[in-house]
């Protein structure tokens, strides 16, 4: 029986972190072409569903943020996070009409108080379809999401970090967690679509064939904006700094000074007051229903793990690759094939690159 020499051993083991890193490069050079080749073709020549999937990716990306945060520093995949999103759809349409579902079938109940009952509410703002009374709307309910997200910690997530379950514990948690929330949703709005404004809005029509409404553009500048300001407070502010170190390693963060704790609680209330407000602004380009936030679970992983699972301004560009994507399907396929196209793109990377875009070889 032969042995191998210790510097044989070694330098095989040299060349197969070479070529890893090198496989690793290579499928990261190849997405970036293929994502490229992409955006070109359809700003080419699909101008207006390009400009349909950014509004759509741009709206994923905030949720993409909020989710790719609780996992780099809780540990876990929140498959709760596409029903929270749209509990807080449901709580600004509730905040803004004061609508419930009846007793009697079709016939809803009103309680009596909302905020289109203010004067000046319902007119509507420049050429936007709705008033003043929907964004005050928004901007409490991503309070009542932070303070539910913060609650739902302490009744759920943190008993379980305090006897070390492992994150398939967790994953099942945050399942159970998923279906009651969308149980309350059916309960007390009921099945039916609903939207925050009835009538018709007409879109505007612009250069190159795209065809908008002035609401889409709103919910671009709004999303664009605030994943601005995430990135900012991520990597700018104290905050950021401080949740940048727990997600790297929490003990040391701990033994460093850092309240972790506090910092837990600032990551669910930011989660929660992105998922409410992306909920808010998908529901304003589409219809209310209980059953988008299981829809979105999909295009919402497949964003985070292009990115780069932890990594917010991976989630960020995986969030936009994923929306053009999916509008931009529709040239060759029927629409009710989109949710198929972020499967597509997740089994993808998952073959290809794991670790994402932005994600580092470990």
């Amino acid at each position: 029986m032969s042995i191998v020499p210790a510097q044989f051993n070694d330098r095989l083991t040299s060349l197969g972190e070479q070529y890893r890193r090198f496989s690793e490069t290579t499928a990261t050079a190849l997405l970036w072409v293929l994502i490229s080749i992409l955006f070109l073709w359809a700003a080419i020549f699909e101008t207006d569903l390009f400009i349909a999937g950014m509004i759509v990716g741009s709206v994923l990306a905030l949720g993409a943020i909020g989710l790719t945060l609780i996992y780099s520093i809780l540990g876990f995949a929140n498959f709760a996070h596409g029903d929270t999103m749209m509990l807080g759809a449901y709580v600004a349409f509730f905040l803004l009409t004061g609508i419930v579902v009846g007793e009697k079938p079709n016939i809803d109940l009103d309680v009596g108080w909302s905020l289109n009952r203010m004067p000046g509410a319902t007119a509507e703002l420049w050429d936007l379809s709705f008033g003043w009374g929907l964004l005050v709307a928004i901007a409490l309910s991503m309070f009542v999401m932070a303070a539910f997200s913060i609650g739902l910690d302490r009744v759920v997530y943190r008993p379980l970090r305090r006897r070390g379950s492992g994150i398939v514990i967790f994953a099942m948690a945050a399942l159970g967690v998923a279906f009651s929330i969308r149980a309350v949703m059916l309960i007390i709005w009921g099945p039916d679509p609903r939207r925050y404004v009835q009538g018709i809005h007409y879109a505007n029509h612009y250069p190159f064939g795209v065809v908008l409404k002035t609401d889409q553009i709103f919910i671009f500048l709004v999303a664009m904006g605030l994943a601005a300001v995430m990135y900012f407070v991520l990597f700018h502010s104290k905050l950021g700094k401080a949740m940048r170190a727990m997600a790297d390693n929490p003990d040391l963060a701990l033994v460093s000074g850092i309240n972790t704790d506090r910092i837990v609680m600032w990551t669910w209330a930011i989660g929660g007051g992105l998922m409410a407000i992306a909920g808010a602004l998908l529901a304003i380009q589409a219809l209310l229903r209980p059953i988008l936030g299981f829809e979105l679970i999909l295009p919402l992983f497949a964003a985070t793990i292009l990115g780069g699972i932890g990594k917010p301004q991976g989630a960020f560009i995986g969030a936009l690759v994923v929306g053009v994507s999916q509008e931009s399907s529709i040239v060759f396929f029927s629409a009710g094939y989109k949710p198929a196209v972020a499967f597509v793109i997740l089994v993808f990377i998952l073959l290809l690159r794991p670790r994402g875009l932005f994600g580092t070889a470990s």
